[in-house]
C-alpha cells in the first residue's frame, strides 16, 4: 500500500512539474539550465525545458498507466532524476533563483531531495 501511495505521489509530482515546464514556470526553468547543457545538447535552453517537461509528464503518466512495465519505468524515472541533478548543482552554485528555490538554503536543500526521489521511485516500483 505504501509503495502504491509513493508511486502515485511521484507520478503526480512528475506530471505537475512537467506541466509547469510547459506553461506557467517555463521562463523560470530556462534561467536555471546550465550553459554547458546547451553546448552539450547543441540546442537552446527553451528546447531543453520543453523536452524535459514532456519527458516528465510522460514518465509520470507511465508510472500510473503501464503497470506491467512498472520496474522499467521506475528505472527510467530514477535515471531522469539523476540526469537533472547536475542542473540542480549548477543552480545552487550560481545562486540562480527559480520558483520555490529563491534562497541558497532552499537550493542547497534540494540537492538532498534528489537522492530521496531516486530511492523512492526505485523502491516504489519494485515487484
Amino acid at each position: 500500500m505504501l509503495r502504491t501511495i509513493t508511486r502515485l505521489a511521484l507520478a503526480a509530482l512528475l506530471v505537475a512539474a512537467g506541466t509547469a515546464h510547459l506553461t506557467t514556470l517555463r521562463r523560470g526553468y530556462r534561467i536555471v539550465v546550465p550553459d554547458w547543457a546547451t553546448r552539450l545538447l547543441r540546442t537552446d535552453k527553451d528546447t531543453i525545458v520543453v523536452v524535459s517537461g514532456v519527458v516528465e509528464v510522460l514518465l509520470g503518466l507511465a508510472l500510473v498507466l503501464l503497470p506491467g512495465e512498472r520496474r522499467r519505468i521506475g528505472l527510467a524515472v530514477a535515471a531522469f532524476f539523476v540526469a537533472v541533478f547536475p542542473g540542480n548543482v549548477y543552480q545552487w552554485r550560481q545562486g540562480t533563483s527559480a520558483p520555490g528555490l529563491d534562497t541558497d538554503a532552499r537550493r542547497f536543500g534540494r540537492l538532498f531531495l534528489q537522492p530521496v526521489l531516486v530511492a523512492g521511485v526505485v523502491w516504489s516500483t519494485r515487484r
